[in-house]
C-alpha cells in the first residue's frame, strides 16, 4: 500500500515506533546504489525523517551531492511486514537540527547514537510510504 507519511494508519505508525534497525538506500556518484543499515526515527506530523550519521560517510557524501542521489529510500522490515519511506534528503550539522534529533533517537532507542566529532543528521522529507502486511 502507498500513502504518504502524515496519512499513516496507527499499525504502520506502531510498527514504525519499535526500536528496528533499517536500511537507507542511497546513490553513489556512479548511480549505483548504496545500502548501508541504520538506526532512524520518523515524525509522522510533518513527515521527517532522521539518521544521524558521520558527515564523511558514504551515505552523507551522496546525500550532499544532490540530484538523483539525494532520493532516497529507508526500510524497516521485521519477517515479511515491511514499510519503506521514500523522499528527498539532505544532509546538516546544524546544532538544533542535530540536537532534535539525537532528541528523538535517544527516545526512541533508549541510549543516545554515537557522536563523532562530525556527526550529521540526515533529514528525509517522506513523500512515498509504502507497506507490506501491516
Amino acid at each position: 500500500m502507498s500513502r504518504a507519511a502524515t496519512e499513516l494508519p496507527a499499525a504502520t505508525q506502531a510498527f514504525l515506533a519499535r526500536p528496528h534497525t533499517a536500511t537507507l538506500t542511497t546513490l553513489r556518484p556512479d548511480g549505483t546504489p548504496h545500502v548501508t543499515p541504520v538506526r532512524f526515527t520518523i515524525d509522522t506530523v510533518t513527515g521527517l525523517a532522521r539518521v544521524t550519521t558521520r558527515a564523511g560517510a558514504r551515505k552523507a557524501r551522496n546525500v550532499a551531492a544532490g540530484g538523483r542521489a539525494a532520493h532516497v529510500a529507508l526500510c524497516q522490515a521485521d519477517g515479511f511486514r515491511w514499510v519503506t519511506l521514500e523522499g528527498r534528503a539532505t544532509v546538516t550539522d546544524d546544532p538544533v537540527r542535530l540536537t532534535e534529533a539525537v532528541r528523538r533517537y535517544t527516545a526512541r532507542y533508549g541510549a543516545a547514537p554515537p557522536a563523532p566529532p562530525d556527526l550529521a543528521v540526515i533529514e528525509i522529507a517522506v513523500d512515498h510510504v509504502l507497506t507490506l502486511n501491516l
